[in-house]
C-alpha cells in the first residue's frame, strides 16, 4: 500500500524532465481517438481488433495510436500467444484521464469548481 501523496508545493517549479514527460503525455491526450482508446484501456485490456471496433476506426490506425501511447508510457503491452493486449499504465494514468474528463464535464456543463 502506498502512503497518501502530500499536496505539491505550487510555488516551486517541477524539474524540467518532469515537465517534458507531462507535456508528452498531455499531447497524446489531445487527440480524440487516443483519448477514447485510453479511456477503454483504463477499464480493461484489449486487443487491436476489439479497440478498432469500439472506436470505429481501422486496425492499422488503432495500432499507430497505441504505439504512440506506448512510447509515452501511457499504455503497456502484454503478449498472450500471438495476441497483443493493451492496458493503461497504472493508477496515475487512470486518475489523470478521469480528472481531465471530469474537469471537461464541469466546464461543458457550466458547473462550478469545487475547491
Amino acid at each position: 500500500m502506498h502512503a497518501s501523496r502530500a499536496e505539491p508545493d505550487w510555488r516551486l517549479l517541477p524539474p524540467d524532465e518532469h515537465v517534458a514527460a507531462a507535456v508528452d503525455s498531455l499531447r497524446m491526450l489531445a487527440d480524440p481517438t487516443r483519448l477514447r482508446l485510453l479511456w477503454l484501456l483504463c477499464g480493461d485490456e484489449y486487443d487491436v481488433t476489439t479497440l478498432a471496433g469500439a472506436v470505429g476506426i481501422a486496425r492499422p490506425a488503432v495500432s499507430q495510436h497505441l504505439a504512440k501511447l506506448r512510447l509515452t508510457g501511457l499504455v503497456t503491452l502484454r503478449r498472450d500467444g500471438r495476441r497483443a493486449l493493451y492496458r493503461a499504465t497504472g493508477t496515475h494514468v487512470r486518475h489523470m484521464l478521469a480528472e481531465a474528463l471530469h474537469a471537461a464535464h464541469h466546464h461543458a456543463a457550466g458547473l462550478p469548481n469545487h475547491d
